[in-house]
């Protein structure tokens, strides 16, 4: 059998407008849906920006809200030494709130987030700040001092209770946690009042 012939070029096909359009397209389109990808990933990067900066801010208020409570705890405790024994623990709970919501703030976005004092400059964050500006008004009555205690317990707990569904999972968790504990603090103090 003779060797075959070597193969030679193969002729190039003749392009028609139309296959170089329909190409021209969908280099078009493959461009566009990549782009689409980034303006996606920059959108979803933007969105959970925005997320983390409301989260903390939302922190940083909650931890506000239990500083402020601590001050009141602390006016009622210098007003009324004698109810220590009831006042102290709820106090040191409420103060543990306002430390897991800064760092709850702080875990937020990844960067460190001012305490509750510098914050919100004015307002009280604990006995030390409570000598710097005038502290809550307490009762002269322990009774009345109490109810407003508990009063001031269940208004907290129930606005944590209404802006956790807007929270994100852990920090909507955490205010559902917190609000529980305010409720339970509010019976706790009204059961004293009577």
């Amino acid at each position: 059998m003779p060797p075959l012939p070597a193969p030679g070029p193969l002729p190039l096909p003749r392009l028609s407008r139309r296959l170089l359009l329909a190409s021209g397209t969908a280099l078009a389109g493959a461009s566009l849906l990549t782009g689409c990808s980034d303006d996606s990933d920059a959108a979803s990067r933007r969105r959970a920006k925005a997320e983390a900066t409301a989260a903390q801010k939302l922190s940083r208020g909650a931890a506000r809200d239990s500083a402020d409570l601590t001050a009141r705890y602390d006016a009622t405790l210098a007003a009324h030494p004698g109810l220590d024994a009831t006042l102290r623990p709820l106090c040191a709970q409420v103060t543990r709130h306002r430390e897991a919501f800064d760092a709850a703030g702080r875990g937020a976005t990844g960067s460190p987030s001012p305490d509750a004092s510098s914050a919100a400059p004015g307002r009280a964050a604990g006995a030390a700040a409570t000598s710097a500006s005038p502290g809550p008004t307490v009762a002269s009555d322990q009774k009345t001092a109490l109810r407003d205690l508990a009063t001031a317990e269940k208004k907290l707990a129930d606005h944590r209770a209404r802006v956790l569904v807007d929270a994100p999972g852990e920090l909507a968790r955490l205010l559902a946690s917190v609000a529980a504990a305010g409720a339970a603090h509010a019976y706790v103090l009204g059961a004293a009042a009577k």
